[in-house]
């Protein structure tokens, strides 16, 4: 078939056959695309009718604020937890939590071991050894600094025991 349309674009000598075919091939795939394109909005739809059940837009709104409403509280709380938590730490960083003990006879004539020496240390070894001498004529106690694990006065041997089972030496 001869056709001036066909003749006037340049495709005159191509039989008809195979343009009804590439069209209804056209058509085939835009058929399947419809189809393709229905499904993916039934899938929707159903998932749309799932969230709004029970729900007009009005108490969605409210819904939306008040989960809104409740995460701003939790990074609140969240914020305050954070600087509780260090504010701890800070004040756990200068408790005591190291000590040492050791009990002792100090001048060999009374029994049971009644004089001692007390070591407390923070975290950063600092804190104090307090030693305590029992005699006959009454109890002494004094006391001596320690900073970063070391003491400037010098330690008895009962005094260094205490204090390095403190340092866990």
């Amino acid at each position: 078939m001869n056709s001036q349309i066909f003749n006037y674009i340049g495709l005159g000598g191509i039989d008809i056959g195979y343009i009804l075919i590439g069209m209804t091939a056209v058509i085939l795939l835009s058929f399947l695309l419809i189809v393709i394109q229905m499904i993916k909005l039934s899938k929707l739809k159903k998932k749309y009718s799932v969230f709004m059940q029970g729900k007009d837009a009005k108490s969605l709104e409210q819904d939306i604020i008040g989960i809104y409403e409740d995460n701003k509280f939790m990074k609140i709380s969240i914020d305050k937890n954070k600087n509780d938590i260090r504010e701890l730490f800070k004040k756990h960083e200068l408790s005591f939590q190291k000590f040492g003990i050791v009990k002792y006879d100090a001048f060999k004539q009374m029994g049971g071991q009644l004089s001692f020496s007390l070591v407390l240390l923070n975290e950063n070894d600092d804190g104090f050894i307090i030693n305590s001498v029992h005699s006959t004529e009454g109890c002494y106690s004094y006391s001596k600094e320690i900073k970063n694990g070391q003491c400037n006065i010098s330690l008895g041997e009962e005094e260094k025991q205490a204090l390095n089972m403190a340092l866990g030496i």
